[in-house]
């Protein structure tokens, strides 16, 4: 295992992800749809903001815990839904979950992990969140929502941006689909990354444990969505979350809303918050970047219901800029994630070292010595 001690960004992480995972495993991860444009703008559009710091204050202690959805929170973070990720790392929703209890943050879990909404809340528990992917077969997704509320999951995020699945080039190149299974396309990469090969020796492919039971759509010859893809209802509605609101108990938040119209209609309908994300990139390619799509969202519902923002966060800092724009916190996907894929447990658990460590350091140069300091005064006129 690599030296995680020796890591000291993100990128470091993403890095020694590269290194030990097969290519196809390595860009489903980290690619995105078609030109990947989107993917690219999420980055960048932390990079255009500049800041506005404060000089002379106290800042010899800050604090950087938070409230965050009814429940408090080490800094204002939450780790992301990530799909599949078992393929990359075994165990690797476990490792997410483990290291986001230990580090006081809640941990989404993923509808396609390998591992069950029960088994996670057994052998971990912490601070729980599910993600609802909205299939085809309403029945089926109302058992999700009826198991997740039994295991106690104290929140539910529905993804509302995933109609159709996004056109994500690099996965036929690599000929990659899920569940993954190595082919002759791929087989010289597989070979090539012993460790992570013999893992999959031990442990096996992983396949979507709470998809048991589900009937698959076969895919068509050309159709280079994903197995979960190809199951998203194109018909989901305001009506639909209306049921879904009916039918969940506990905070509700809606994942990919980059429109205020849309959050406002999410608050009118009872839901907790709302994500601003465009899933990462990896669906609609031309999306606006979230940052720029957040300050609106946050103007129109920010002080009636809980605003996170998904999407690009790679730096301490970008938390900071973040909560200046108006979120009340981001979740992180790609940051954590590729902690997990380095290192396991401990790899996440760096991931959110780094990320704490930095956001300290930043709020320290900026001035403000709580997380509640955090404003509009913070940043440069653009």
């Amino acid at each position: 295992m690599a030296d995680l001690n020796q890591v000291v960004s993100i990128e470091d992480l993403r890095q020694l992800a590269r290194r030990r995972l097969p290519r196809a495993i390595f860009d489903f991860f980290d690619g995105g749809a078609e030109d990947e444009v989107t993917l690219r703008e999420n980055r960048a559009a932390f990079e255009r903001v500049r800041l506005l710091p404060k000089v002379l204050v106290n800042v010899a202690a800050v604090d950087m815990k938070v409230q965050l959805l009814g429940g408090q929170a080490a800094l204002p973070l939450a780790i992301a839904p990530t799909g599949g990720i078992s393929a990359g790392r075994a165990g690797a929703e476990l490792a997410l979950a483990r290291a986001a209890k230990a580090f006081g943050v809640p941990f989404t879990l993923a509808t396609p992990a390998a591992f069950t909404i029960e088994r996670v809340a057994e052998e971990v528990g912490g601070r729980l969140w599910f993600q609802l992917y909205a299939v085809r077969e309403h029945e089926f997704r109302e058992k999700l929502i009826a198991r997740a509320s039994a295991a106690g999951y104290e929140a539910m995020l529905v993804t509302v941006d995933l109609p159709v699945s996004g056109k994500r080039e690099r996965d036929p190149r690599n000929g990659f689909r899920t569940p993954y299974n190595p082919n002759w396309r791929n087989s010289r990469d597989v070979i090539f990354k012993p460790g992570w090969l013999l893992e999959i020796i031990r442990h096996g492919l992983p396949g979507m444990a709470n998809f048991d039971g589900y009937r698959f759509t076969s895919p068509h010859g050309t159709d280079i969505a994903t197995a979960v893809g190809r199951e998203m209802d194109a018909a989901l509605d305001w009506e639909a979350i209306k049921r879904i609101r009916q039918l969940w108990p506990r905070k509700l938040l809606l994942k990919g809303v980059e429109r205020p119209e849309d959050a406002e209609r999410a608050a009118a309908l009872g839901c907790d918050g709302v994500v601003v994300s465009n899933h990462g990139g990896r669906q609609l390619d031309g999306a606006a970047p979230t940052l720029e799509a957040l300050p609106n969202v946050a103007r129109a519902v920010g002080s009636r219901m809980t605003v996170l923002l998904d999407g690009g966060v790679r730096r301490g800092v970008d938390i900071l800029k973040a909560r200046a724009l108006g979120a009340h916190g981001v979740l992180t996907g790609r940051a954590t994630l590729f902690g997990a894929m380095a290192g396991g447990e401990p790899g996440a658990r760096r991931a959110l070292e780094i990320l704490a460590s930095e956001l300290e350091r930043s709020m320290q140069l900026c001035g403000v010595r709580s997380v509640g300091e955090i404003g509009p005064d913070l940043l440069a006129p653009r």
